[in-house]
């Protein structure tokens, strides 16, 4: 097993290449340079925004392939920032639930205006239709994807996931609304996990079975539509990326959700086991 980033955030185990030796390395050079300089993570985001929004306008002249290129670099400029705000937020103390909401509105901002540009360039009743569709599936993709990734993260150090503190601001409302619906199934593991004898053995058991699902639902992350676009774009065709959305993705997303709730009751089976035959506890978390 691989082990973390020095900021302890996540798990290579299930992160995308591209995150590894290139957008995270490039986020952690930049991470001083921002905090010496007071830079907010909100302000960071913003600035993820506003690179996001000129890989739009590049995109929306993808018939000549120069432009398809500078979509591509400006849309890592933005991925490198997606990043970066989190760090930022880590480093100086500022995580909010404001901000994880801000993140995630700019995140969804971001293929929002490279969709509308790109069907506007179009233009045609088809391309709408489909951008239209491609958009609804990617939010619903997306918030899911990152509320089984969080999950993840936690389980594995043996903590529950805890429903988000209620906020007064609608916007974060409706985003855990959505982000935190797949929440209420899993509930009955989180317990399970909250009640065990020994809950960091049950997430270790939990992290080597479920990093298979979620490496498969690692596709669903922004790095690999940024190429996909990219790769349509410089095609010649951008309506492959949005068959790519409504199809492949979405197949992703249904299969690693079922693969990752079976992992979940079969460790639950286990642990109704040994719950009955103590003195085999033990054997019983370990074959997970």
């Amino acid at each position: 097993m691989t082990s973390p980033p020095p900021d302890g955030s996540r798990d290579r185990r299930i992160e995308d290449p591209t995150n590894l030796w290139i957008i995270h390395p490039a986020g952690r050079a930049l991470l001083p340079w921002f905090v010496a300089r007071g830079i907010s993570a909100n302000a960071v985001s913003v600035i993820g925004l506003l690179l996001g929004g000129f890989a739009a306008l590049a995109y929306a002249s993808w018939h000549a392939w120069p432009f398809a290129f500078l979509g591509l670099l400006f849309s890592i400029g933005w991925l490198i920032a997606d990043g970066l705000d989190g760090m930022v937020a880590r480093a100086t103390g500022t995580a909010s639930a404001l901000g994880r909401t801000l993140d995630g509105i700019c995140d969804h901002g971001v293929f929002a205006l490279i969709y509308i540009l790109i069907a506007s360039s179009i233009g045609t009743l088809e391309i709408w239709a489909l951008a239209i569709a491609a958009g609804v599936l990617h939010a619903v993709q997306s918030s899911l994807y990152e509320g089984e990734r969080a999950r993840f993260h936690r389980r594995c150090k043996g903590l529950v996931s805890p429903p988000p503190a209620p906020s007064r601001n609608l916007l974060v409302r409706l985003y855990d609304g959505v982000a935190g619906s797949v929440d209420r199934i899993a509930f009955v593991f989180d317990a399970t996990l909250q009640r065990a004898a020994d809950p960091v053995a049950l997430g270790q058991a939990y992290g080597a079975r479920a990093a298979k699902p979620m490496r498969l639902m690692s596709l669903l992350s922004a790095n690999v539509r940024v190429y996909a676009i990219f790769l349509a774009c410089l095609a010649g065709n951008p309506r492959y990326f949005f068959w790519f959305e409504l199809i492949p993705l979405t197949a992703i997303l249904v299969v690693g959700l079922t693969w990752h709730r079976t992992v979940e009751s079969r460790l639950l089976r286990n642990a109704g086991a040994a719950s009955e035959h103590p003195s085999s506890s033990q054997s019983h978390i370990q074959r997970t």
